[in-house]
């Protein structure tokens, strides 16, 4: 299982803006810094991206919601991009 963690310092919503280019219009996107445990000694840092007025997770241990794997064009299966959902391993 894949273990996410946000720590206390990191229940915030973080933005950065993407000029607009050519023919697109700008945007903004709204992260929160986690941290991935992948079996080695410490855990890698991360961005889950949020929803605009989406509120932060909370401090605390997540694995992603089963609604975030999708199966991609070769049959492999993978993280949604974006949209990825992650669900609370402490209650």
């Amino acid at each position: 299982m894949l273990k996410i963690e946000i720590f206390p310092e990191n229940v915030r919503v973080e933005t950065r803006s993407i000029p607009s280019k050519d023919d697109k219009p700008g945007r903004t996107i709204y992260e929160q810094i986690a941290y991935a445990h992948l079996g080695g000694k410490f855990p890698i840092e991360m961005k889950l991206t949020l929803e605009k007025d989406q509120e932060p997770y909370s401090a605390g241990t997540y694995t992603p919601h089963s609604s975030s794997y999708v199966v991609n064009n070769v049959g492999g299966l993978e993280l949604k991009r974006f949209g990825m959902l992650i669900e609370s391993l402490d209650e």
